[in-house]
């Protein structure tokens, strides 16, 4: 559960001790800050730690259950902070979402992380590293992972400007195929916005109230450096929405436009398919009046007119001729044979 636990004096890391309430005790005594990194503790290993730094309930509830959304609170004099940290994974091409929350006390920060980022061991050697910093107490040590959790921003925005860029190829060059990928990315984009956009308002109520519990004018600087970086993060991500929804109309277009072209091409293949069931009837049609008349003539009956006539034959070709080309003659007139 502990993954890392430490007290710091004058930005200085102290010998580490044992047990919780032995870290907590020599902290009074040597007047420095503990800092305690925990990893998915259970209800059990975690009641332990809000009874001895005197966590309020509620902000204990929220730090076990986890899934809330960024945000940060006040109980009395200790600042409860929830944060989004994010992580581009480039196999995949997606973006993993992790939650941390934050207990930072006057002489405590206890962190509690339900993934595997951001990676505060990095922070906690930073700050190791910058004891002059360290040494302005339990806020310094909250600017740090704000920092870390903001930078890491920095990579996914990246991951997602590219993945972007791949669609929009792919749309503009005919590829209807990418609307379920470019819906699955808007999604991420969305859960991206949701976790950067209250960080803006969150560090603008930090320096807001800095000078009123006496944060040091040098750590406001960093937090208003952490916050223009938030912003420029958030107008990123804005964009990206905004050009999503660009890239899903104008895919929407092609669909359309390749099922316009699909129907007209049955539609010619219909027509087509018509002119020669026509031509087809009208030859038909023409055939049908000579067959006709040469099958009744062909009965031989023995009483039948013109069946003894001296001039039956050639009549009865000349009725077949003259039947078909009217017959012809109309169907021409229609159009049918042409």
């Amino acid at each position: 559960m502990i993954v890392d636990s430490a007290i710091y004096v004058n930005g200085k890391r102290a010998e580490a001790s044992g047990s919780l309430e032995e870290t907590y005790e020599r902290t009074r005594e040597v007047g420095g800050v503990a800092w305690i990194g925990l990893y998915k503790p259970s209800d059990g290993e975690f009641g332990r730690v809000a009874e001895e730094f005197n966590l309020h309930e509620l902000a204990v509830e929220d730090a076990i259950v986890a899934h809330q959304r960024p945000k940060l609170e006040r109980y009395g004099d200790t600042l409860f902070v929830v944060l989004r940290a994010a992580r581009y994974v480039d196999k995949a091409e997606t973006v993993e979402f992790a939650e941390l929350h934050a207990f930072v006390g006057p002489d405590f920060v206890v962190t509690v992380r339900h993934g595997e980022s951001p990676d505060l061991s990095r922070v906690r050697h930073r700050m190791e590293a910058e004891p002059d910093i360290l040494s302005l107490g339990t806020e310094a040590i909250l600017y740090a992972i704000l920092d870390r959790v903001v930078d890491d921003y920095g990579p996914v925005v990246a991951g997602l400007e590219n993945d972007i860029d791949e669609i929009e190829a792919e749309v503009f060059g005919g590829n209807a195929g990418v609307t379920r990928r470019t819906y699955e990315l808007a999604r991420e984009v969305i859960e991206f916005q949701r976790a950067t956009k209250p960080l803006v308002g969150m560090l603008g109520g930090l320096i807001a109230g800095a000078e009123k519990y006496g944060v040091d004018p040098e750590l406001r600087q960093y937090l208003r450096d952490v916050q223009d970086h938030a912003i420029e993060v958030q107008e990123q991500v804005a964009g990206f929405r905004e050009l999503l929804q660009n890239v899903l109309s104008v895919n929407q277009a092609v669909v359309s436009l390749q099922q316009n072209e699909e129907v007209k091409a049955l539609t010619q293949a219909s027509l087509e398919q018509n002119d020669e069931v026509k031509r087809i009837s009208a030859w038909a049609a023409i055939l049908f009046a000579p067959t006709l008349i040469g099958t009744v003539y062909g009965m031989n009956f023995d009483h039948m007119p013109e069946l003894h006539w001296r001039f039956g034959y050639p009549f009865s070709l000349l009725l077949m001729f003259l039947v078909s080309v009217l017959i012809y003659s109309a169907v021409r007139r229609r159009g049918w044979l042409s």
